[in-house]
């Protein structure tokens, strides 16, 4: 049976969590395009692709990925796959994945650097930072409250598959951010533009948490209240993207670690 109306309240669902960057109604995580449906396929970690949506044409476009997702495939027509689709590609695949339930321990119990973004609400650098989170060997990525979430689109997009290997938490309240680094005895440090540190001078070696606000808003004062200050030096400009003094500090605590 193919789903042809655009009005069909299944299909209307899964627009409005595109649309919204939000799960659907049932917790399902909308991810367009085949290369985001591959590694979801083929991820080991917790993620779970239930259902898969494409056309007849994407049916044999994607005739192997969709034999390996082993999820539940529907069909549908492609007026009404336009009307879901938020990229406006004509990639004619979508994948409706549930996200795994992390714990505090998966992602901030490593060895390696835990990433927080603090307020930091424009999907691209957000999930750039993801992606430089795996890139550098970070332990896990947590989304403070008022950060973009994990089901935006664009986000899912930018991380390029990173999402679905690293453990992340969200909507993580900034008081309970600051007592578990405590509990846990973790090193808090906060890029700023002007640290009073440089991230050189920084000990990445140990277990620690590296905070990244927005470009607008910067660190919350809760906090910047507890952390260290760390910077990039620059010059010639003021500061540097988000997600790219993100990056180079990452890389530099990755260099650390092979040194130590």
């Amino acid at each position: 049976m193919q789903l042809t109306s655009p009005k069909n309240p299944f299909l209307q669902s899964v627009r409005r969590a595109a649309n919204d960057g939000r799960p659907t109604e049932s917790g399902l995580v909308v991810a367009e395009g085949p290369h985001l449906t591959e590694e979801a396929a083929r991820s080991t970690s917790k993620w779970i692709v239930e259902r898969i949506l494409t056309t007849t044409a994407g049916r044999e476009r994607h005739a192997e990925l969709l034999r390996r997702a082993k999820a539940e495939i529907i069909e549908i027509s492609a007026q009404a796959f336009r009307s879901v689709s938020e990229t406006g590609s004509n990639q004619e695949i979508l994948a409706l994945l549930r996200p795994p339930r992390w714990s505090r321990a998966d992602a901030m119990g490593s060895d390696g650097p835990v990433v927080v973004l603090d307020g930091i609400q424009d999907p691209g650098n957000a999930g750039t930072i993801v992606r430089s989170a795996e890139a550098f060997c970070a332990g896990g990525v947590v989304f403070l409250e008022g950060s973009a979430r994990v089901a935006n689109g664009k986000l899912l997009r930018a991380t390029a598959g990173s999402i679905f290997r690293v453990p992340f938490l969200e909507e993580i309240s900034r008081t309970d951010l600051v007592a578990e680094t405590r509990r846990r005895n973790l090193p808090l440090y906060a890029l700023t533009p002007r640290g009073e540190l440089t991230v050189t001078q920084a000990d990445f070696r140990q277990p620690c948490v590296l905070t990244v606000g927005s470009e607008g808003g910067g660190i919350s004062s809760e906090v910047l209240a507890n952390a260290r200050t760390v910077a990039v030096p620059v010059a010639k400009v003021e500061s540097l993207n988000a997600a790219v003094a993100c990056s180079i500090a990452l890389f530099e605590a990755a260099r650390q670690r092979r040194k130590a």
